[in-house]
C-alpha cells in the first residue's frame, strides 16, 4: 500500500510540473521597451566642468535604470555655446548643461540666477533663494516673459570666482583702469564701470588671447580650470576672491515640452537628481581646487595674492551703480533683485551672527 501511495504521489508531482513546464513555455514573451533617450550638450570640451555634467547624467541614469538615458555631448558639437538655449527651446537638443551668464543677452535679469551682485551671501545661500525664497518662481516668470520653452533646474554651488591673471600684483584698483579683460555676464558691467575694456570670450579662447596681447588679464572660474586651460604659461600672477562673479552655478535645462512629456516619476529623477550633485559638486570641486592651487604655487611658480579689501570695496560700489541702472530700465530685474536683498538679509544675518570665524581656528593649527 505505501508503494502505491508513492506511485500515486510521483504519478501526481509529474504532472503538475509538467503543466507548469507547459504553462511557461507558453507564456508570451515580454518586451522591454526602449529607453527615452535625451541628446543634452553641455557648454565644456573637457575638464572638470564636463565631469560634472557626467557626474548629474550618472546620477540621472543610477535612479532612472532603463527607463532614461541621457546621451551627454561636449560643447559645440551640435551648436555653440551662444546657441544652446535657443536649440533647447526649439528641440534641436533635449537639454544643455551651462551657466545663466551665458545667454545673458536675452535678458540682464538672467544673469541674477547666477553671476548677480553679492548681498553677503555665498552660492550656497543664493541657491538657497532659489529653492526657498522664491527664485525659482520667477525664473520661471523670466522664462514665460521670454516665450521660451525650457525647464530648468540650478545646482552646484561654485566658489567666489577669483580677479584672476594679471601681469603685474595688483595692489590698488586703479592699477585695473584700461586693462582689457576677460569676463562675461553682469560681472562686464561692473567691470566697465571701473575703468576696465571687457571681452566677453570663452574659456578655451582665453589662454591664447591672453598670450598674443588681445587681453591684458582675464579670469574663467577656478584654479583647476586655469591651470588646465595653460594660465600659468602666461601669467605668474593669480589674485583669489573678487565680487565681480562671487556666486555662481550650473543651469540644467530641459524642452519644457519634452520634459512634461515624460512619466512623473522620470521628471523627479530629472529634478532631483540636480539636488543630489549639488552636494557632490562641492565636495569634489572643493578638493580638487585646493590641489591645484597648490601645484600652481609649488611646482609652476605662480605667485598667488588674495585680491585687496580695497579693490573689492571698489567692486561693491561699481555693482551699486550697475544695479540701480538696469533696475531703473528693467522692473523685473528689479523685483528679483529686492527677493534676494529680502532674503540675503533674514538668512546671512543669523549666518553671521551664528558663524565662528573659521580663519581664527585655521590660523591656530596651521599658521
Amino acid at each position: 500500500m505505501t508503494d502505491n501511495l508513492n506511485r500515486r504521489r510521483f504519478l501526481k508531482g509529474s504532472a503538475l510540473a509538467a503543466t507548469a513546464t507547459a504553462g511557461t513555455l507558453a507564456a508570451p514573451a515580454v518586451a522591454r521597451a526602449e529607453p527615452t533617450v535625451l541628446k543634452v550638450q553641455a557648454a565644456w570640451g573637457g575638464g572638470i566642468f564636463l565631469e560634472n555634467a557626467q557626474s548629474y547624467v550618472d546620477r540621472v541614469h543610477a535612479m532612472a535604470g532603463n527607463d532614461l538615458k541621457i546621451d551627454l555631448l561636449a560643447v559645440n558639437s551640435v551648436v555653440k555655446t551662444s546657441q544652446m538655449q535657443d536649440a533647447v527651446h526649439r528641440g534641436v537638443l533635449d537639454g544643455a548643461h551651462y551657466v545663466s551668464a551665458y545667454w545673458y543677452s536675452k535678458s540682464k535679469a538672467a544673469s541674477l540666477f547666477g553671476t548677480g551682485p553679492c548681498f553677503g551671501w555665498s552660492s550656497q545661500e543664493m541657491l538657497g533663494w532659489v529653492h526657498y525664497g522664491g527664485g525659482q518662481q520667477l525664473f520661471d516668470e523670466l522664462m514665460a516673459s521670454l516665450g521660451l520653452n525650457v525647464v530648468s533646474f540650478f545646482n552646484s554651488p561654485m566658489p567666489a570666482q577669483p580677479l584672476g591673471w594679471f601681469n603685474e600684483e595688483i595692489k590698488d584698483a586703479s592699477q585695473m583702469n584700461g586693462l582689457k579683460y576677460r569676463t562675461v555676464g553682469l560681472a562686464a558691467d561692473v567691470l566697465l564701470e571701473m575703468g576696465m575694456s571687457v571681452v566677453q570670450l570663452p574659456g578655451g579662447e582665453i589662454q591664447p588671447a591672453m598670450k598674443s596681447g588681445l587681453i591684458d588679464a582675464a579670469e574663467f572660474n577656478n584654479p583647476t580650470s586655469d591651470r588646465d586651460f595653460g594660465m600659468q604659461d602666461v601669467s605668474k600672477h593669480y589674485h583669489l576672491a573678487s565680487f565681480h562673479q562671487s556666486q555662481e552655478c550650473f543651469e540644467i535645462t530641459f524642452n519644457k515640452k519634452k520634459y512634461e512629456s515624460l512619466p512623473t516619476e522620470l521628471q523627479a529623477i530629472l529634478k532631483y537628481a540636480s539636488e543630489a550633485e549639488n552636494s557632490n559638486f562641492y565636495w569634489h570641486n572643493t578638493k580638487r581646487y585646493a590641489e591645484d592651487l597648490n601645484k600652481l604655487q609649488n611646482e609652476q611658480g605662480v605667485n598667488v595674492y588674495r585680491t585687496p579689501d580695497s579693490v573689492m570695496a571698489e567692486q561693491l560700489k561699481a555693482w551699486d551703480i550697475v544695479i540701480d541702472r538696469i533696475s531703473g530700465e528693467d522692473e523685473f530685474f528689479a523685483q528679483v533683485v529686492a527677493s534676494q536683498k529680502a532674503y540675503a538679509k533674514d538668512v546671512m544675518n543669523y549666518l553671521n551672527l551664528n558663524q565662528p570665524d573659521y580663519k581664527l581656528a585655521y590660523n591656530h593649527y596651521f599658521g
